[in-house]
């Protein structure tokens, strides 16, 4: 999936897809209530109020540069909370290849946090040790973000994702520090979203007058622009990532900026607008060259 913004492309790659058993993320999102957001259905959730949730990285490739935005979850990975993450043996860079980026074109990686499945393709298990994924590539960390997971040493799950997928890029001399509104480019600058991290960040990307926003994970699913105060078990500040939906979502509004959401399955893309107390999501599916659906 691929969607066209100026002279900047941002391409969808996705590494895996759940429906239903996101109770644990989102535990206000009950099928009663999901129901009684019928414009999530059928992209978004099923007919029986399951959520739909998908993890992927977008690409997001300029006329200079080829960026990855968040790497997944990675393979042969050990010591996940969530069970089915262990031990992966998926087809994520054959995927990426296949979609026109092998690993090697890479000259970029954004981890908008650190949580285990923005990270897990930085590093793969060669020989018996973690190497860096995309030899070519910096790999930008937010200061304030990077600063926070180094402290977290008693936190058994973080830290073997620290030691894994994180510690390898630093010791490799490929990672940098930057500010949580850095430019990357002229085309794309990160955007300071706090509350679900300390220093996590969405991504802002404009050409020729046009605009998109990736999310991170500011929202995990739609229903949280439905109802911003839905806080995921996840967020770090469950009031300051509230209130970062709202502001983030408020400005969106109305506006011609094509959102992607980072977990978002499906057509993952549209333009927000008010709805009562909440936004909607109005979904534009990405056109084809021969003018059909994806």
């Amino acid at each position: 999936m691929r969607w066209r913004i100026g002279q900047v492309t941002v391409t969808k790659v996705v590494e895996l897809e759940m429906a239903g058993g996101s109770r644990f993320l989102l535990p206000q999102a009950t099928p009663d209530e999901v129901l009684g957001i019928p414009w999530l259905i059928p992209d978004f959730a099923d007919e029986r109020g399951r959520l739909r949730l998908s993890i992927h990285a977008l690409i997001i490739e300029t006329p200079a540069r080829r960026i990855l935005v968040d790497t997944c979850l990675g393979n042969d990975k050990q010591g996940r909370k969530i069970p089915h993450w262990n031990q992966r043996q998926g087809t994520f860079l054959a995927d990426l290849a296949a979609a026109g980026y092998p690993a090697e074109s890479i000259d970029t990686v954004l981890c908008t946090h650190l949580h285990t499945d923005h990270v897990g393709w930085n590093t793969m298990l060669v020989d018996g040790a973690w190497r860096p994924t995309f030899p070519h590539a910096r790999y930008l960390f937010g200061r304030e973000e990077f600063a926070h997971w180094s402290r977290q040493r008693e936190n058994e799950a973080q830290r073997a994702v620290f030691e894994d997928s994180v510690q390898p890029i630093v010791e490799a001399g490929l990672h940098e520090l930057v500010e949580a509104d850095h430019r990357l480019c002229e085309e794309v600058r990160l955007v300071p979203s706090f509350g679900h991290t300390p220093g996590h960040v969405s991504v802002h990307i404009a050409s020729e007058g046009e605009e998109a926003f990736i999310t991170g994970d500011i929202a995990h699913h739609p229903c949280q622009l439905a109802r911003p105060h839905w806080n995921s078990t996840a967020d770090i500040d469950p009031p300051a990532a509230e209130a970062t939906r709202r502001r983030i979502f408020g400005g969106l509004a109305g506006r011609p900026v094509l959102v992607i959401g980072t977990h978002f399955a499906g057509p993952t893309a549209g333009h927000v607008a008010r709805d009562g107390d909440g936004f909607r999501l109005m979904v534009c599916w990405p056109q084809q060259p021969n003018g059909g659906m994806p």
